[in-house]
């Protein structure tokens, strides 16, 4: 289960480190490769990694809080000079808070479930419910073939993915289904920047560039 896992993952992460981190070759691919500067973070609006690796302790959990991130003890780690290297650095150090907030998470489960399925409305009930009670029945299907009714009006609501601000904008007229729709995917930004920081490095550079913008092709068409 998640809680194993928890437990048993640092030391996979400590033996990535202990490969990776001080390698001499390792450190000569990504060292000094695609700097990005305060300037064109805001230029190109980077979001994640690509913006928390130049020194800017950006994370929408600790600026923005949403749902319970208030409630849990974790950090922001920042780089220094906004390289490939530093991204990795980053990425690895955000794996290790991440474990601490599952833990944390967990021990909180443990005490009382979550304000999520505390709202029985906007949740599916549970299937053994559905054996026993018409209410449950009705609710379930209702769900899932109609949705649910918000007031008109607009929004946009933004998380911390693991790679960057991942937003919707919607509007509603009322209705079940959405007026308008946008996803702010954090992939886009990122890739749209790869001529620029890449220019100066070699054709060898542009893996490792690609591995630390970490772009999903799947998401750059939102």
């Amino acid at each position: 289960d998640i809680d194993t896992w928890a437990d048993e993952f640092p030391a996979i992460l400590s033996d990535i480190d202990g490969l990776l981190t001080e390698n001499r070759i390792f450190k000569q691919r990504n060292v000094d490769i695609a700097i990005v500067s305060e300037d064109e973070i805001l230029k190109y609006g980077f979001s994640g990694v690509m913006v928390r690796g130049s020194g800017l302790a950006w994370d929408l959990r600790r600026a923005q809080p949403y749902e319970c991130y208030d409630e849990f003890d974790f950090q922001v780690p920042v780089g220094k000079n906004g390289d490939c290297y530093d991204r990795y650095l980053c990425r690895m150090e955000e794996m290790r808070q991440s474990v601490s907030i599952i833990k944390q998470a967990i021990a909180k489960l443990r005490v009382e479930k979550g304000d999520v399925l505390a709202r029985g409305k906007l949740t599916p009930p549970k299937r053994a419910e559905m054996k026993t009670s018409m209410e449950a029945l009705i609710h379930h299907f209702k769900l899932y073939t109609e949705g649910f009714h918000v007031p008109a009006g607009e929004v946009y609501a933004a998380v911390e993915a693991p790679k960057g601000e991942f937003g919707v904008y919607l509007v509603s007229d009322g209705s079940n289904k959405p007026y308008r729709a946008k996803i702010r995917a954090p992939g886009f930004p990122h890739l749209q920047a790869m001529d620029h920081i890449s220019k100066g490095h070699q054709l060898a550079d542009v893996a490792a560039i690609i591995g630390t913008l970490d772009v999903v092709f799947g998401e750059i068409d939102r």
